[in-house]
């Protein structure tokens, strides 16, 4: 079982690193002007949308759902709410990839500021589940 929990840790790295830069890439292509800029941040942030972040993504909750199945089904409340925020991680994922397609199709209506508080929220995420994971507070 601990290879699977490392497996579990190696690709929620893998899906925090690609969250963490793919809103740094929207940053930069909301302040991007020529075409050659907005043309190759396109193909980065797909690449790390489809490449890195959301099999990541898929295979940390396959991992973790294989570690709950063998192991966490009596833990208690600090599961819960570490669920809740991979659930709000989860949806947080899907939205770059909207805002991917808004890129895409030249439909951004937000500033590079904006992407950069956005930036933020997986901080928030990541503060939240290590938190709960070591202290098991609940």
């Amino acid at each position: 079982m601990l290879f699977v929990k490392s497996l579990h840790l190696v690709f929620m790295v893998t899906w925090f690193a690609g969250l963490f830069y793919l809103p740094r890439l929207f940053v930069y292509h909301a302040q991007a002007s020529d075409r050659i800029s907005i043309e190759r941040f396109k193909v980065m942030e797909r690449k790390l949308f489809w490449g890195i972040a959301t099999p990541g993504g898929v295979l940390t909750v396959a991992f973790g759902l294989w570690l709950w199945l063998g192991w966490f089904q009596g833990a208690g409340g600090w599961l819960h709410a570490k669920l809740a925020l991979v659930g709000a991680l989860a949806g947080y994922h899907v939205w770059c990839g909207k805002l991917m397609l808004d890129f895409r199709n030249e439909r951004n209506a937000r500033s590079h500021v904006w992407f950069r508080w956005f930036n933020e929220f997986p901080v928030l995420i990541l503060i939240g589940v290590i938190l709960l994971v070591v202290f098991k507070p609940l």
